[in-house]
C-alpha cells in the first residue's frame, strides 16, 4: 500500500472523563480547530472492544496551527453508555498499547513552563540530545491531560530550520506504542506507506525511570517510522518484555490511532490483499450537512488499536 492510498497518522484517540474540561485543555495546546462534534453511536468495534456497538460523544479537534512536522489532530472520546474505563493501572510508557500524544513545538520548553504554570502535571523537564543514527537534535518535555494522558512535547531543532514558524505548539508528531518485535512491526508498517526514518536506537533512558516504579526500567528499542503526509509512528520494544497495558477500548488517556486515507474503500481492498485482516466492518458516521467518518479498524502484529480513517468535512 502505498502514499498514494496512506497519509500518515491522521490523529490520536485520547479517552476522557469531562468533554468540556479535555476541550479547553486541548484548545489551550494549539487543537482548536474541531473537525467534527458528533454524539451517538460507533459500531464495528468488536474485535478491539467488548462490544460492537458503543455509545459516545467524540470530538475531533485539529491544530490551528499545522506544520510538516506536526500536521495531525487528536480525537477525544468520551463513552456515554458507561463510565470511561479508567487507565491501565501502573502504565510507564512504551508497553503493548497506546504510550502517548506527541506534539510538535516550537521552543517547547517555554511551552513546558506555560502549560505547568496553567496546571497542567509536569511529567518530566525539557531535555536536549542527539539520536542515533543521524546525530539528530531533539529537545523534548512531558506533560499530562486532566486524565493523566501523557502528552510529549517535541522540538527537532535541526528539522525546523527548514520550516520558519512561530513559537508555540503546532500539532501531533507522531504517536507512540509498544511492540513485541520492533524489526516485525517496521516490516509491517512498511507495506503502508511508513516507508522514512527519522532516528532508531537502543537503550536506557534514565529521565522516564520513576515511570516504571515499583518494576526496573526496561531497556528500549524505539525507532521513528515516517509518511510524507501525515504524523509518524515510533514503536517501541522493551527487553524484557513489559506487561500488557492496552486497557480497555476508550480508556482514560491515549488508546488508539488512525491513519488517514484518501478512499476506504480503495484501502481496505488494498488490505486485504496484503492479508491484512479488519477486525470490524467499515463504519460511515454521518456528520450532518454532507460530511462524513468513515473508518475501519484492523489487525497489526501486537493487537494495537488502529484503524483506517477518511474524513470529509
Amino acid at each position: 500500500m502505498s502514499t498514494t492510498t496512506t497519509l500518515g497518522v491522521d490523529h490520536i484517540g485520547v479517552g476522557v472523563s469531562d468533554m468540556e474540561r479535555s476541550i479547553r485543555f486541548w484548545t489551550g495546546l494549539g487543537f482548536s480547530e474541531v473537525a467534527f462534534d458528533y454524539t451517538g453511536e460507533l459500531g464495528g468495534l468488536a474485535g478491539v472492544a467488548d462490544r460492537d456497538v458503543a455509545e459516545a460523544r467524540v470530538v475531533m479537534l485539529r491544530p490551528a496551527e499545522p506544520t510538516v512536522l506536526g500536521p495531525a489532530g487528536v480525537k477525544l472520546v468520551q463513552t456515554t453508555d458507561a463510565p470511561p474505563p479508567p487507565m491501565p493501572e501502573g502504565i510507564g510508557w512504551g508497553e503493548p498499547g497506546v504510550a502517548e500524544v506527541c506534539v510538535h513545538a516550537k521552543d517547547q520548553a517555554a511551552l513546558y513552563e506555560r502549560l505547568v504554570a496553567d496546571g497542567a502535571t509536569a511529567l518530566m523537564e525539557p531535555n536536549t540530545s542527539p539520536l542515533t543514527p543521524y546525530g539528530t537534535m531533539c529537545s523534548l518535555s512531558y506533560v499530562a491531560d486532566p486524565d493523566g494522558t501523557k502528552i510529549e512535547l517535541i522540538e527537532w531543532l535541526d528539522l525546523e530550520q527548514g520550516w520558519p514558524q512561530e513559537a508555540g505548539p503546532q500539532g501531533v508528531n507522531h504517536v507512540a506504542f509498544g511492540v513485541a518485535s520492533l524489526e516485525r512491526t517496521r516490516a509491517f508498517y512498511r507495506q503502508l506507506g511508513f516507508t522514512g526514518m527519522l532516528f532508531d536506537s537502543d537503550g536506557y533512558f534514565e529521565p522516564m525511570h520513576p515511570w516504571y516504579a515499583p518494576r526496573e526500567a526496561p531497556r528500549q528499542k524505539m525507532t521513528l517510522l515516517t509518511n510524507p503526509f501525515g504524523g509518524g509512528l515510533e514503536p517501541v520494544e522493551h527487553i524484557p518484555a513489559s506487561p500488557d497495558m492496552s486497557g480497555e477500548w476508550g480508556h482514560l488517556g491515549s488508546f488508539d490511532f488512525g491513519i488517514g486515507v484518501r478512499n476506504l474503500d480503495v484501502a481496505v481492498a488494498r488490505l486485504g490483499e496484503l492479508g491484512i485482516e479488519l477486525r470490524g466492518e467499515p463504519q460511515t458516521i454521518d456528520l450532518g450537512a454532507g460530511a462524513t467518518w468513515r473508518y475501519a479498524y484492523f489487525a497489526d502484529p501486537d493487537g494495537t488499536r488502529v484503524y483506517l480513517s477518511e474524513g470529509r468535512w
